[in-house]
């Protein structure tokens, strides 16, 4: 004699159950799961999991719960929670797909008395964690690419100055798509030439070198976030960065600092901005030409606030624009 659930005493359907999709993140290191994931997981009649290699497993199993290796498809899934059963599948990184689309199918059909769909993330990416996917994809491109694999500090160079002039533009512009993309190719510069110096025979140092010098620099450069002394405007946030650059740096010129291989009028700007800055008198030098006569306009426009590297680039924008009107006159 077949036994009865109480459902089918009470004339109503058997209870089809729950199933919990589990994610997690690769960027979180394995084992550190939201507290429901560890509720989900302890309180499951069957955890699966398709991957044997799956990095959680080995915590998961170190915490006492038993998961199973297997990959079942969306039926036998839901035969799996007939009955009030809860079943979790730890998805693996593609995120079981074939499983989720064959679930809605079944549900679609309207024949299938469906269990409880229930997706729970139990890791959560923090801000940033997508760096690590960069850092990542660079290791693997630096050790296969044929082209990538061969490449200098020395040869990438001018690709680090194209690529800062193309943000630069991007901005201007204001095209917000083109800015996100130029912001990246800036940031695979950097990635890229620390991977390269992570293979130095004799000073080797890495992403992650580079960003401690970064962070540690910044803290130390803003007392008034980090420290106890105060700062109100950006006059005086100013005045506390130059102080203690200066401490750090032990220059004993003004001019030391600062790359001479820039464009000509931003070099021009710079130097005069040190030199106000310093509160030095320094009378331009007396020569004629037309590099003398930009030098002038350059420290002037300096000390009105003007960026005269930007201001001339909208003139010059301004120009083509012109240029192209009556191009476009001389053609019609």
């Amino acid at each position: 004699m077949n036994a009865t659930s109480p459902e089918a005493v009470a004339g109503q359907a058997p209870d089809p159950g729950r199933v919990v999709l589990l994610t997690t993140s690769h960027r979180v290191a394995p084992g550190l799961l939201s507290w429901p994931a560890w509720q989900a997981l302890r309180t499951a009649d069957r955890v699966l999991c398709a991957d044997g290699a799956h990095p959680q497993l080995p915590y998961l199993r170190e915490a006492g719960i038993r998961v199973d290796e297997s990959a079942p498809t969306a039926g036998e899934l839901v035969d799996a929670c007939a009955g009030g059963h809860t079943v979790v599948v730890v998805a693996t990184g593609e995120g079981e797909p074939a499983l989720t689309d064959g679930l809605a199918r079944l549900a679609g059909s309207g024949r299938v008395h469906m269990p409880e769909l229930e997706l729970l993330p139990a890791s959560y990416d923090l801000p940033g964690a997508r760096l690590l996917d960069l850092v990542q994809v660079m290791d693997r491109i630096r050790a296969e690419c044929p082209w990538s694999s061969r490449r200098t500090h020395e040869g990438l160079a001018k690709y680090a100055i194209e690529e800062a002039y193309e943000l630069v533009e991007a901005i201007e512009d204001g095209d917000r798509d083109d800015l996100r993309e130029e912001l990246g190719d800036v940031l695979l510069q950097v990635v890229f030439h620390a991977r390269i110096a992570e293979e130095d025979p004799e000073a080797p140092f890495s992403i992650d070198d580079v960003a401690a010098t970064i962070v540690t620099k910044l803290i130390h450069r803003h007392p008034h976030v980090f420290g106890d002394e105060t700062a109100t405007t950006p006059e005086e946030v100013r005045e506390h960065w130059l102080r203690t650059k200066a401490v750090e740096k032990q220059r004993t010129s003004v001019t030391e600092g600062v790359p001479l291989g820039q464009p000509g009028l931003a070099l021009a700007a710079k130097l005069a901005s040190r030199v106000r800055t310093a509160g030095l008198d320094v009378p331009l030098p007396r020569a004629e030409g037309p590099g003398y006569e930009l030098l002038a306009l350059a420290v002037r426009a300096e000390a009105e606030g003007v960026d005269p590297e930007a201001a001339l680039r909208a003139a010059a924008r301004a120009y083509r624009d012109a240029i192209r009107e009556t191009e476009a006159r001389t053609r019609s």
